[in-house]
């Protein structure tokens, strides 16, 4: 019997609280000049959401996101004020069991409209468009790189931020026209700087973070970091001790997930497919493992 700390939460219920948006994972709730996002365990593939929640994931997304800002918050402003209900308004205290270690008070702020991923190993999509072309999102590559082959200089390859199905990669020149040259390289500065970061502690723990996005936003005239950051949600983190390029990583993910689904004849539409008790428990497994290899605690 998993213990109260491991039970699904799979939708928030805060009667009397803005509900902003309710997303694949996270529900946003609107406190003034302020937003409350709360990490549910609920877990998507192929962009279809599954009936079934992971224990524990929305804790972890959440602690780990806390981590990663109290790490580089001398380097970049960002958006995290606090992850301890009793900071919360009053309104949010009677809600303390659903919002206990899965939530976070933010900043709002003005959400640039793109995703800003950083590569750091040639996978996913990227691997798909350099077999064709040689290149990722416009940028020229090396001949002869293997699936996960890892970039020395880890590249910016921004996507746009779909509402409904897959986001889309896009060159240099798209997303200057989105944002403006000003903002593009800022942005493009403070994702390689910040992966960079990232990458360099987590190899110091046994994790490689083949690749991330992330979010940033406008607070007063100031670009921040918004959202989650460098979670296994946002990012693949592979094992280190098991990488070998040429083939496809294990991870610390919902990857394991999807495994199992590409495994049955399912046309990746809703409704989604059960998910047997040992799926769930392994992506779980993995989601906690990640958590301790990067913070060296066990999850609190």
């Amino acid at each position: 019997m998993p213990s109260k700390k491991q039970s699904v939460l799979l939708e928030t219920n805060l009667p009397g609280v803005n509900l902003f948006s309710r997303g694949k994972v996270r529900d946003v709730y609107e406190l003034g000049d302020k937003l409350l996002v709360v990490a549910t365990d609920r877990l998507s593939a192929f962009d279809v959401v599954m009936n079934e929640g992971i224990p524990d994931k929305g804790r972890v997304l959440t602690q780990l996101s806390c981590f990663w800002f109290n790490l580089i918050q001398d380097e970049f402003r960002h958006h995290f004020i606090s992850a301890n209900v009793a900071d919360y308004p009053a309104e949010l205290h009677p809600f303390a069991d659903q919002l206990e270690g899965r939530s976070m008070l933010v900043e709002k702020a003005q959400t640039f409209p793109i995703e800003c991923v950083v590569r750091g190993y040639l996978v996913g999509s990227g691997w798909k468009e350099y077999r064709a072309q040689g290149s990722v999102c416009g940028i020229k590559l090396p001949a002869g790189l293997q699936e996960a082959s890892r970039l020395e200089t880890p590249i910016f390859t921004p996507s746009t931020k779909a509402t409904v199905g897959h986001d889309e990669n896009i060159t240099w020149e798209e997303t200057v026209a989105r944002i403006g040259a000003d903002a593009a390289g800022k942005l493009r500065d403070f994702s390689l700087r910040l992966y960079s970061k990232g990458r360099e502690f987590a190899e110091g723990r046994g994790i490689i973070i083949a690749d991330t996005k992330f979010e940033w936003g406008l607070k007063n005239g100031k670009i921040i970091l918004i959202d989650e950051v460098l979670t296994p949600d946002s990012s693949r983190f592979w094992p280190q001790n098991e990488y070998a390029s040429g083939k496809s990583q294990p991870s610390f993910d919902k990857q394991f997930v999807r495994d199992y689904l590409e495994s049955l004849k399912w046309n990746k539409q809703p409704p989604p497919p059960p998910l047997p008790p040992e799926v769930v428990e392994k992506t779980s497994e993995k989601y906690r493992e990640a958590y301790r290899l990067l913070t060296g605690e066990s999850l609190s």
